[in-house]
């Protein structure tokens, strides 16, 4: 519960922690926004608005991962909910593959790959945050076997143990807790996350490297660079907790800019069509030749430059939520 920050949530709906409570309130409880269900159910409504961006392949995937929640929902888990989110982890794996294979990769992919990434990036945070503290051996287990298959489960939840073991071979606390957040290689690794972020973003407004066009490329381009020179003395010296005490308010910051910036509907963000019959003035009055605001793009474009507001985009909107709460059930 503490690694998905719902615990107040839950205690408002469930008396006691007990293990059937909280598998059904994380796996299958529609009235918590973060459970498998509510998420896998956002994400296909989403998928059907949309369906004239998504590819055939994808929708079917999304149709199975659907009904495989669904059926086992209707049909409680038993003793060991294992194999269940075994497939659930697979058939996020495969949705992202597809997505991947079958859909060009414009900006509407681009939205969904920011999406699934920041929210990948938060959740690889939170379980370094609680899972680091929460598995610090006493000194006497330092070294046990009991402190390995902790350490052990630690980097299973991320699925990155075999990956760890290649670079670094024996488990150590300190570098498991660098890998997750510095590794540059590691898909699922905190830098990683929103290094990709940043490319995709520029993908999408056209920007050069170095520099920016608004305030979501500004922020993630300086937490990139802290993370590109940061090292695991620096963050143990500062604190994990508090390095990602940190990283998590800031992410929040990105996320609020990112709606800001090409999801939220404002007045001088509606331009005029080229050419248009209807011209539309700008706060101080002016017009350009073409009846629009001077510099303006026709209206429900997207990948304006020089830190103009750009136009919402729904189904770009859309998509990028499809493919975060997808992610999220993938992350969990």
């Amino acid at each position: 519960m503490d690694t998905t920050g719902d615990e107040q949530l839950f205690e408002l709906l469930y008396d006691a922690p007990t293990r059937e409570n909280v598998v059904h309130f994380l796996a299958f409880d529609d009235r918590n926004p973060n459970s498998i269900w509510s998420c896998i159910q956002a994400a296909r409504e989403n998928a059907r608005t949309i369906r004239e961006v998504i590819t055939t392949p994808m929708w079917k995937e999304l149709n199975k991962f659907y009904h495989l929640v669904r059926t086992t929902r209707e049909h409680p888990l038993r003793k060991y909910p294992y194999d269940f989110c075994a497939r659930v982890k697979l058939a996020s794996h495969v949705l992202i593959g597809v997505t991947d294979a079958t859909m060009s990769h414009g900006e509407a992919w681009h939205f969904g790959r920011v999406g699934r990434l920041i929210e990948r990036a938060d959740k690889t945070s939170r379980i370094v945050d609680v899972q680091y503290y929460v598995l610090l051996p006493d000194p006497k287990d330092v070294g046990t076997s009991l402190d390995l298959v902790r350490w052990s489960a630690l980097l299973k939840s991320a699925s990155a143990l075999e990956m760890y073991r290649r670079e670094h071979g024996r488990i150590e606390p300190r570098k498991v807790a660098a890998f997750l957040i510095l590794n540059r290689q590691f898909p699922r690794s905190m830098r990683f996350a929103i290094v990709k972020t940043l490319d995709s973003l520029r993908e999408i407004t056209g920007s050069a490297q170095a520099t920016f066009t608004n305030r979501v490329e500004q922020l993630l381009g300086r937490l990139c660079s802290e993370l590109d020179y940061a090292t695991s003395d620096d963050i143990f010296e500062r604190g994990v907790h508090e390095f990602i005490d940190n990283f998590q308010g800031r992410l929040n910051e990105i996320g609020i800019a990112f709606e800001q910036q090409f999801f939220r509907t404002r007045p001088r963000d509606v331009y005029a069509p080229v050419g248009g019959a209807s011209a539309l003035e700008d706060p101080d009055g002016n017009r350009d030749a073409n009846g629009g605001r001077p510099g303006a793009r026709p209206a429900g474009c997207i990948g304006g430059h020089g830190g103009n507001p750009m136009p919402v985009r729904v189904l770009d909107l859309r998509y990028c939520q499809v493919t975060a709460v997808a992610g999220r059930v993938g992350e969990w």
